[in-house]
């Protein structure tokens, strides 16, 4: 029986709650256990994102989607991550471009700091100095890790950046998440989704009619995608737009 007493200042005497310690205890272990349980969920879902990634990468080599009836691994992957296919491509990347030797340290870093450290490592190749990077991945908040690796892919100075909101219809994504996956096996995984973004654009405003299309932001998105090409291929580009015509 809970019962109380406390004097207000209208010189009413109201009954305080007794300290109930055995219901408390209860309680208040509840709280722990089910916060601890979920924690416990999370960790495991995480945990496990580099075997998922390589019996994604099992299923595509041995086309074991066939046996659920599918057209294509693609339609196994639309089946099974219905909000965005980009994840599962992340997680088979992880699982093949990552050296073996690091995968069981991976679970503490997290599978999107680890999607991170397969754009370092594509673009270090032999030279990807691993140890090196599993450790600022460990130590360093996400956000914080990420401009770690901006810098490395593209420079110490980085350019001025902001963030742009606009809504979509949910029948629009699949055409754009095709559009951005297209542009990034073009230009190299490792290039933002924003440099995807703007190639695209690029793209589309070079088709445009000169009296439409803005020349200074087609000449500054040309010279990022002329960057982007391998020395040889920078080559024959100079060598292209001087030849006459």
């Amino acid at each position: 029986m809970i019962g109380w007493t406390h004097l207000t200042t209208n010189g009413r005497i109201l009954e305080e709650p007794k300290l109930n310690r055995g219901r408390g205890l209860f309680v208040l272990g509840k709280v722990d256990e089910i916060l601890f349980w979920e924690r416990k969920i999370e960790q495991e879902k995480d945990s496990r994102f580099v075997e998922l990634g390589r019996y994604l990468c099992e299923v595509r080599a041995g086309q074991y989607w066939k046996l659920e009836n599918l057209a294509s691994f693609d339609d196994f992957l639309s089946k099974r991550f219905p909000e965005s296919r980009r994840k599962a491509y992340y997680l088979m990347a992880i699982h093949e471009q990552l050296p073996r030797r690091i995968h069981s340290e991976l679970r503490r870093v997290g599978w999107s700091k680890a999607a991170e450290l397969v754009k370092v490592a594509r673009r270090d190749g032999e030279q990807f100095d691993c140890a090196t990077w599993l450790h600022k991945a460990a130590e360093l908040p996400k956000e914080e890790f990420k401009r770690e690796v901006e810098k490395h892919l593209n420079g110490q100075e980085t350019e001025p950046w902001e963030i742009i909101y606009f809504k979509l219809y949910r029948s629009q994504l699949a055409v754009i998440e095709q559009a951005l996956e297209t542009a990034a096996l073009m230009l190299g995984s490792s290039r933002s989704r924003g440099y995807c973004l703007e190639m695209i654009a690029a793209d589309f405003v070079a088709g445009a009619p000169l009296e439409i299309a803005n020349p200074r932001s087609l000449l500054s998105a040309l010279g990022r995608l002329y960057w982007l090409l391998p020395d040889p291929q920078k080559t024959e580009f100079l060598e292209q737009i001087e030849r006459p015509h």
